[in-house]
């Protein structure tokens, strides 16, 4: 993405960073899913209560 923090003007940046997306390379498709990487939550033992 284009370095937009000198401009001040918001939609002067708002043009840039849009022009700039647009000539950017497409980003490849997932290759896996979204949050296969993310801690997995065990699940709680089933069962009589605690209290």
């Amino acid at each position: 993405m284009a370095n937009t923090k000198s401009i001040t003007d918001k939609e002067e940046r708002k043009k840039i960073k849009r022009a700039a997306r647009r000539k950017a390379a497409p980003k490849a498709p997932r290759t896996g899913a979204r949050g296969e990487n993310k801690a997995k939550v065990k699940k709680a033992a089933r069962g009589q209560s605690k209290r």
